[in-house]
């Protein structure tokens, strides 16, 4: 079965994307994406304030919820990642593959010209999920390995709760 973390991934489409201006300032906005696990696939366009922050700091934070009927049932993803862009022609079309399948608003469309956009790759590394379904501010949060598999790191109350987050994630 898979992890609630990926589950949320899966089942979402939206996700709120905060990059690192040369300023230091955050940049916050929204991109449609696809997910092969922890791995978060994403098109935007070069000439885009995204686009260049992510080539002078790789470093992105990234957060996934649907909005919930009631509070008691919100579930978010929270994650800091390392954000690249993908070069080879064939992943840029298996990329543009798995948002179309993702997004059906893309549909009719044509994969646009890698001169114009960027089809990004981000690795989640810190994740931290939100679960009110098992009481308010109920977090998990681990570090995805290199490998794949997950250190656990703390299991408690949001920050809001009982207990702060000391990982980027949240």
């Amino acid at each position: 079965m898979d992890h609630p973390a990926i589950q949320i991934l899966n089942t979402n489409g939206l996700m709120a994307i905060s990059t690192v201006r040369p300023d230091g300032w955050p940049q916050t906005t929204v991109v449609g994406y696809a997910n092969r696990g922890f791995e978060l696939l994403f098109m935007i366009f070069r000439s885009s304030q995204k686009f260049a922050n992510i080539q002078h700091d790789d470093r992105i934070s990234i957060a996934v919820a649907p909005e919930p009927p009631s509070m008691n049932e919100l579930k978010a993803v929270y994650a800091g990642a390392h954000a690249s862009e993908i070069t080879d022609p064939a992943e840029q079309k298996e990329a543009w593959r798995q948002l179309m399948q993702r997004h059906s608003n893309l549909s009719g469309f044509y994969m646009p010209e890698g001169g114009e956009v960027a089809y990004m790759r981000a690795r989640c590394k810190f994740v931290s999920v939100l679960d009110n379904s098992q009481g308010a501010g109920h977090r998990e949060q681990f570090v995805v390995n290199d490998d794949g598999s997950r250190t656990e790191i703390a299991a408690g109350k949001d920050a809001e709760g009982d207990g702060a987050s000391s990982s980027p994630a949240g």
